[in-house]
């Protein structure tokens, strides 16, 4: 599977993806630990990618996405964006109900 078949797999299968530096429990830049802390904090599991483990995927995320910085985030199938406007989300209270109702979507619910 190539790297954007692999990306579209993932923000297809998964209700919440986070693409990252690092994992959720070894972040390894600032941006990517608060944005994925915002996501554990909506309360439902979401899948993460480590970008670093395959430079691939690295490379053609922001093609992908039409975004060129990391972190990722997306939620039913769509980007939401960066750290910063998933922190805006979060604060707002929209972030925790967008990923309930992808959550729940996939549920049958």
């Amino acid at each position: 599977m190539d790297a954007m078949e692999f990306i579209k797999q993932q923000v297809e299968t998964n209700p919440v993806v986070i693409f990252m530096k690092g994992t959720p429990e070894f972040p390894q830049c600032g941006f990517s630990s608060r944005a994925s802390q915002a996501l554990a904090a909506c309360g439902e599991d979401f899948a993460y990618v480590n970008i670093f483990d395959n430079p691939e995927v690295h490379r053609n995320l922001p093609r992908f996405s039409n975004w060129p910085t990391f972190p990722q985030v997306f939620v039913g199938g769509q980007l939401v964006g960066g750290c910063d406007i998933t922190l805006e989300l979060f604060e707002r209270g929209e972030l925790q109900t967008m990923v309930k109702e992808a959550v729940a979507k996939t549920k049958g619910g």
